[in-house]
């Protein structure tokens, strides 16, 4: 089939886009990051803030510097989640996976541009194919698994727009007959990779959280459980905050609005999800 130039999106003809004040390389098949994906970021940069108060608590008593957050990617695309976080937390450190060379390569020329490549790692790894500790862990456990994984529901891909199909690459976008085809892995994988005062957060599509919740109680041998979630401009649940499990009292789950963000649509809003 010939496509049409003006049928490639804008991201990729200018070859840049811009993501929390950070100006990123962009090329095709390599997912474009969405708007909604910058709000997963402040989410993540709000819960270090918060740890970053309760450390600086402690401290009066034990005198210990609090150090900088350890960030793990999973899909990580173009690095714009994990490279936002660098810039914005000065003493971290990140690691970002993806299984697409194209995407791995496009992470590290963005960590270039922004003089960051000395604090991420960048992995070429499917984490489909199973957890790699020595990998994935360079600097030990990490604070935080991030994530804006594959979570279209397989039977809505045929519904996103055509430059999308034609251009992106949808396996970073079909996430499987139920969209948790990925989301299960994250989840599998993460009580090996997290700290145990560790978080994960993720974002999803409107119907997941449910889904997720079900599927957590069913193994219960990863002792994790929602501990909040967040919801988009449209008032949708997008956005899921995971910790591991510290006793019966610990779960409670919060349906938290989101007043920050503003702008354009995720993977799934291309549906009207």
């Amino acid at each position: 089939m010939c496509l049409e130039p003006k049928q490639m999106p804008v991201q990729y003809v200018i070859g840049e886009w811009d993501f929390q004040g950070l100006t990123l390389k962009m090329a095709p098949p390599v997912f474009i990051p969405r708007p909604e994906t910058e709000e997963l970021v402040n989410l993540v940069l709000h819960e270090e803030s918060q740890r970053c108060q309760e450390s600086r608590g402690n401290n009066i008593l034990d005198h210990q510097p609090h150090l900088g957050p350890l960030i793990l990617d999973m899909c990580c695309g173009s690095g714009a989640i994990a490279l936002s976080l660098l810039s914005r937390l000065t003493q971290s450190h990140a690691v970002a996976v993806d299984k697409g060379e194209e995407a791995i390569q496009l992470t590290r020329e963005n960590a270039q541009r922004l003089c960051l490549e000395n604090r991420i790692q960048i992995v070429h790894h499917d984490i489909t194919s199973g957890v790699n500790r020595e990998q994935l862990l360079p600097w030990g456990p990490v604070d935080f698994v991030v994530s804006n994984p594959p979570y279209i529901f397989h039977r809505d891909m045929g519904q996103l727009a055509p430059e999308i199909l034609s251009y992106e690459d949808t396996d970073s976008l079909d996430g499987g007959e139920d969209g948790m085809r990925v989301i299960r892995e994250i989840l599998s994988q993460a009580p090996m990779l997290l700290k145990d005062s560790g978080s994960i957060f993720l974002e999803v599509d409107p119907r997941h959280p449910e889904l997720v919740e079900n599927w957590l109680q069913s193994r219960p041998d990863l002792d994790l459980f929602i501990s909040a979630t967040h919801v988009d401009f449209c008032g949708k649940p997008r956005f899921l905050h995971i910790q591991k499990s510290r006793g019966a009292g610990s779960r409670c789950t919060q349906k938290v609005p989101n007043l920050q963000l503003m702008g354009a649509s995720s993977k799934s809003n291309f549906l009207g999800h």
